[in-house]
């Protein structure tokens, strides 16, 4: 008997062993590439308040998507992001347009208390992936908002990578993408730093106080009432 559950044990010490390295088969983590972006050296530069970036749903999760040929999404088995998409891109965008613009006063959205924008941008990212077969692909629309409200641009964006078809190739080339829509963007917002300030409205002079005898000069004036005399005589008893 020990003869024969020897054989048995081997065997499944060898399948729980491949269990084992399936289950712990390492997944690689992956960061956009931000490339080289200048450091801004004007503290005094463009206004610019970057956001509410918003980005497709499919996109907040942390596993890494791949395209296929049919158009479908799968989730990537061997690589994932490392944390989240949305913050990777919105800092990405926040330094190279910084860099572009070679000023200091680029900020993500929400502004703090007491910074004015020359500039806002409205970002929209309605798809940003790829596959071991399909180039990069990044769709995006923004617009343009001036310091009185008004949308001085409008455009729809469509970018395309081809990368070598790893996974790290990939997602260099979505950052590729990233980088170029910031150059664009840029681009967009150089014309926008000359803008004339806001006038203010004319104040109204305050009213002057009115004396008491002007007062009552205006008002109409009421005849007094004047006693009336008659002949008839009153007799008491």
């Amino acid at each position: 008997m020990t003869a024969l559950r020897l054989p048995f044990i081997l065997m499944l010490a060898g399948v729980l062993g491949l269990a084992g390295c399936s289950v712990h088969q390492p997944v690689s983590l992956y960061q956009l590439d931000s490339g080289s972006p200048v450091q801004p050296a004007q503290s005094a530069g463009m206004a610019v308040l970057l956001g509410p970036v918003t980005v497709a749903d499919y996109l907040q999760r942390e596993t890494l998507l791949q395209r296929q040929p049919d158009g479908s999404l799968q989730a990537s088995v061997d690589g994932r992001w490392a944390g989240s998409l949305s913050s990777d891109i919105d800092q990405l965008l926040l330094r190279q347009v910084a860099g572009h613009l070679d000023s200091q006063r680029v900020v993500l959205a929400p502004a703090t208390v007491g910074f004015t924008p020359d500039v806002q941008v409205l970002l929209t990212i309605t798809r940003l992936d790829s596959g071991e077969k399909q180039p990069a692909i990044l769709d995006a629309q923004w617009r343009l908002i001036d310091r009185r409200g008004q949308v001085r641009d409008n455009r729809i964006i469509h970018l395309q990578e081809q990368h070598a078809g790893t996974t790290a190739a990939q997602v260099q080339a979505q950052g590729v993408l990233l980088q170029k829509l910031a150059e664009q963007l840029s681009v967009a917002l150089k014309p926008l730093a000359n803008q004339p300030p806001i006038a203010e409205a004319p104040k109204k002079p305050a009213a002057k106080p009115v004396a008491p005898a002007a007062e009552a000069e205006k008002q109409p004036k009421i005849p007094m009432a004047a006693p009336i005399r008659t002949d008839m005589e009153v007799f008491r008893f």
